[in-house]
């Protein structure tokens, strides 16, 4: 037992003293002036290799693991204040309420859009793949299915009844809500007495403004973050666990990738008329950020400065739409993965689907995207409803706990990215997006690289 301990303490060492001499490379890149979104793609590629070697070797990589958690923290302490300094400072500023239903409807619409149709591109793709065929039928033993909750549960808790409260529990959408009664009465209050309600719209703005160098302070240590995320995650994994389940993988990524050029590129080039190839370059630090900290929540911070500072959409469009779409715009999670896993549980089990089962999922996709905002575990509950309304086993969905941490990467990204378009989508409609300096040829940095 001495002897285990020892070595485990011997191989921690190993691997912190591994990832102090690579964050030292990393910023000595910073200080040479590499790109921020270069920096990133290094340290992902070096955590991935320097993992996948923990793995191979047996090194324990606690700190790794570490670091990445604090960076995470990091980015989490900012997203309670953000939702609720930034989405009433967004709706404070709207001359009139008729202003946010609009939005708001345009918004939720794009949402439900997205996801149907990344709920069929998964469906398609899950029926070419044909992920389930050859998986011997079983489940894990300590395998619980997630109890899908009540429509009244929740409703009750999206319901904010300690504001406070929510705050501190980390409760992202009833903060939502409370911010936004506290908006509405700012403007309709104001539209009468200006003069009684400038003293906290000023207040607000200059939190904003304050929040906003907050972010920046933590979007620099992102490469340091990325880095040590993916190599936490390799050593954890490695190679093996991939094995049984690499056409489940493949066919869950392809719909992603899929999902991500033919619908994002689609609406950014076609509805936008933006330039898709300089959008993604500019919207890269939130995919990132995304695909490694698996938290939709954890990349508001960085998306609304992606949006505001490099994609050039108002801090007023950017300030209700991100935070709304962080709760519940579910593409990946709502919408490929639970597809993609309906037809893999389906072919495990050998139990044929009909042209209605397939529109079933569609619509069912879409609905329980919206139906479990703020539910703990969102692509397993959509994927429990899911597979619940098509008769299917729910033993199933044990079969995919192995390589959900994998394959939720990419959920992620492509969840954080629909709310970036449509992001853009919504503030080009409203004539809120600024594509003249969006055009314009300058890096932009976020001022990210440190003095």
């Amino acid at each position: 037992m001495n002897n285990n301990l020892i070595k485990a303490f011997e191989t921690n060492w190993i691997s912190l003293v591994v990832s102090l001499v690579i964050i030292g490379f990393l910023y000595f890149l910073a200080k040479k002036r590499v790109s921020f979104g270069y920096r990133v793609l290094i340290g992902l590629g070096i955590g991935l290799i320097v993992g996948f070697i923990f793995n191979t070797y047996k090194i324990d990589a606690k700190s790794v693991s570490t670091i990445g958690t604090i960076y995470v923290n990091l980015i989490k302490m900012m997203v309670i204040p953000l939702v609720v300094v930034l989405v009433i400072n967004s709706i404070a500023g709207l001359s009139n309420l008729g202003q946010l239903r609009k939005i708001g409807l345009k918004t939720i619409g794009l949402f439900l859009a997205t996801t149907g149709i990344a709920a069929l591109i998964g469906l398609l793709v899950a029926l070419v793949f044909n992920p389930g065929s050859g998986i011997p039928q079983g489940t894990l033993k300590d395998f619980k299915p997630k109890e899908i909750p009540t429509f009244s549960q929740v409703i009750l808790d999206l319901v904010p009844s300690n504001p406070f409260n929510e705050m501190a529990t980390g409760k992202v959408v009833p903060v939502l809500i409370f911010a936004i009664f506290v908006a509405v009465a700012i403007v309709h209050i104001g539209s009468k007495k200006p003069d009684a309600v400038k003293p906290v719209k000023d207040l607000i703005a200059s939190l904003a403004q304050v929040l906003h160098q907050v972010i920046k302070y933590v979007i620099r240590l992102t490469p340091y973050g990325v880095y040590a995320l993916i190599a936490a995650m390799a050593a954890k994994y490695g190679v093996d666990t991939l094995k049984p389940l690499i056409m489940l993988i493949l066919a869950t990524y392809t719909a992603l990738l899929l999902h991500f050029i033919i619908t994002f590129g689609g609406l950014v080039t076609f509805v936008a008329k933006v330039n898709p190839f300089k959008f993604f370059r500019k919207a890269y630090p939130t995919i990132a950020v995304a695909f490694t900290t698996r938290s939709s929540y954890a990349t508001l911070p960085v998306n609304l400065e992606v949006l505001t500072k490099k994609l050039r959409v108002s801090p007023r469009i950017a300030s209700f739409v991100a935070p709304l779409g962080a709760t519940i715009n579910m593409n990946g999670c709502g919408g490929v993965w639970p597809a993609v896993v309906a037809i893999f549980v389906a072919g495990v089990y050998h139990i044929p689907l009909s042209v209605s089962d397939y529109i079933l999922i569609v619509l069912v996709s879409m609905i329980s995207s919206v139906g479990v905002a703020g539910v703990p575990g969102p692509a397993a509950i959509s994927t429990t409803v899911v597979l619940t309304a098509l008769g299917l086993p729910l033993e199933g969905l044990g079969l995919t706990l192995a390589i959900d941490a994998i394959v939720d990467m990419g959920r992620t990204a492509v969840n954080a990215t629909g709310t970036t378009v449509s992001t853009l989508i919504v503030a080009n409609s409203e004539g809120e997006f600024d594509r003249a300096s969006f055009d314009r040829d300058e890096e932009d940095e976020l001022e990210l690289n440190p003095a």
